[in-house]
């Protein structure tokens, strides 16, 4: 069988397919090129992250497609239900990234809090003639421990922010539509372990309490985060989306920002991908990245290997079933 690895695999998780008889191309088809190539090709296991689309045009004309399979978590590229009811498999890899975002979240909010996101912008420019006004400037940092992290979706990337928060000494509030209470533990030299339980709480009552709010849910019909929660936060607020475009309203943070309820936010993810809108790309009190929050080696290991196991394991199944019939 041919895998098509059209957003690219780790050289674990290839091999991983190989070894099981699987031809693996690592090739960038464009997107209006894919469906002619799958069938040319006779494509049976399709991977994509975030850049490919899978929709119903290919999902109704590829005859030979059998898996769709998502390296990362979320799947809003690919007509997941609608694959689904046509016989596909359609999988994604939502563990292998989750320590990747969180470790993001916290490089952000180190960097915010110190104001590194900006001075890296300045230092290069004038740091050899204004060296004490920018000294000046960047002074008047904040500490992360003892303030208060609300962190909005406490799935697997949720939980492994709490880790880190709670590792650095951080008091941390969660808010989940389907989690009740969660048990968080942390991990120490020795094997040594601790277990923390953290109750969820509405949304409305998170935004009212937290120094820094952190979001890690999927896509949304209408962003969580829009100019009412944003009257209702702290002064002086900091938050991150490191989840999807969308789920924060763009113009309602920066009117926030102007206002000076928030004090500095962090995005890797945007409404408008991949065009940000320039006014966020311009905003000094803004931390930036260009969507990379599973972009570790680590994850991409993590998320090759997971999806080579998976396919494996479903070729393997449906093989026995049509045997058994």
């Amino acid at each position: 069988m041919k895998v098509l690895a059209n957003d690219g695999i780790s050289e674990s998780g290839a091999e991983t397919l190989r070894k099981a008889g699987f031809e693996v191309i690592i090739k960038k088809v464009a997107q209006e090129q894919l469906k002619d190539f799958l069938n040319k090709n006779g494509i049976s296991v399709l991977l994509v992250r975030s850049a490919t689309k899978v929709g119903k045009d290919i999902i109704d004309n590829c005859i030979h497609l059998k898996v769709i399979g998502r390296g990362g978590v979320g799947m809003d590229n690919i007509e997941v239900k609608y694959a689904r009811s046509k016989g596909i498999a359609v999988i994604n890899t939502p563990a292998a990234s989750s320590s990747s975002v969180a470790e993001l979240v916290f490089a952000h909010l180190f960097g915010g809090v110190r104001h590194l996101h900006d001075s890296n912008r300045n230092m290069p420019l004038e740091g050899d003639s204004r060296f004490k006004e920018l000294k000046k400037s960047y002074a008047g940092g904040m500490e992360l421990r003892g303030k208060t992290l609300g962190i909005i979706g406490f799935g697997r990337i949720g939980r492994e922010v709490a880790k880190i928060a709670l590792g650095i000494g951080m008091k941390v509030i969660a808010s989940d539509q389907h989690v009740g209470e969660a048990e968080i533990t942390l991990e120490f030299y020795n094997d040594q372990t601790i277990k923390i339980p953290i109750k969820t709480e509405p949304v409305e009552m998170l935004i009212k309490d937290s120094d820094f709010i952190t979001l890690h849910v999927p896509a949304q019909a209408k962003p969580i985060i829009g100019t009412k929660e944003f009257e209702q936060m702290k002064e002086g607020v900091g938050i991150i989306n490191t989840a999807r475009g969308g789920v924060l309203d763009e113009e309602a943070l920066l009117a926030a920002i102007e206002s000076g309820k928030v004090a500095f936010a962090a995005l890797d993810t945007y409404e408008n991908e991949p065009t940000p809108a320039i006014k966020l790309l311009m905003n000094e009190s803004i931390s930036l990245s260009p969507h990379i929050g599973a972009a570790t080696n680590e994850a991409q290991e993590r998320i090759g290997v997971e999806l080579a196991e998976q396919i494996i394991d479903i070729l393997k199944k449906k093989k026995s079933a049509a045997q058994d019939s």
